[in-house]
């Protein structure tokens, strides 16, 4: 099967399961956090008060406009698409098996990361595919870790046949 990348996509080699290999690691580049980027996710997906409001009493007492932790999931799951799942075979994903916000993330933090593969294993339902097991890890400026996720993906195997 032959893997399609669309316009968006860069020009390094396709990656196929067999390409994964337990302990690589995937460093993730970095992502600048705005107040305005802070307030326009909330607004629209979290509206609680210390994530839209920087003057409420809430926000006041949490020191500051804060992130919302799905946010800082969207802002990893880009850095990830960006490090390595364009150039991935991946098909779809079954779904997270551990999220983790571990400090808050707030306007002016600049975040970046490592994904590390956990686990790669041939499926034993599908011979066209595997699974890809990854952990990782967002920090802060400060190298103050701020979010931890183990997820999971279909890949498919080279020359896989549709």
């Amino acid at each position: 099967m032959h893997f399609n990348k669309g316009s968006w996509e860069s020009n390094r080699p396709m990656k196929y399961l067999e390409d994964f290999s337990t302990g690589q690691e995937f460093p993730l580049g970095e992502y600048a956090v705005s107040a305005a980027e802070i307030i326009d996710f909330a607004q629209r997906y979290d509206p609680q008060v210390f994530h839209v409001d920087p003057q409420h009493e809430k926000t006041r007492a949490a020191g500051g406009l804060l992130a919302s932790g799905w946010h800082t999931s969207a802002i990893y799951m880009r850095l990830t698409v960006d490090a390595f799942l364009t150039d991935s075979a991946t098909l779809t994903s079954p779904g997270i098996d551990e999220l983790r916000w571990l400090a808050p993330v707030r306007a002016g933090d600049i975040l970046s990361g490592v994904a590390v593969v956990d686990s790669v294993r041939p499926s034993g339902s599908r011979p066209d595919r595997g699974i890809l097991v990854n952990r990782g890890t967002l920090w802060n400026q400060r190298r103050e870790d701020v979010m931890t996720i183990r997820t999971t993906a279909f890949v498919l195997r080279r020359g896989a046949q549709a």
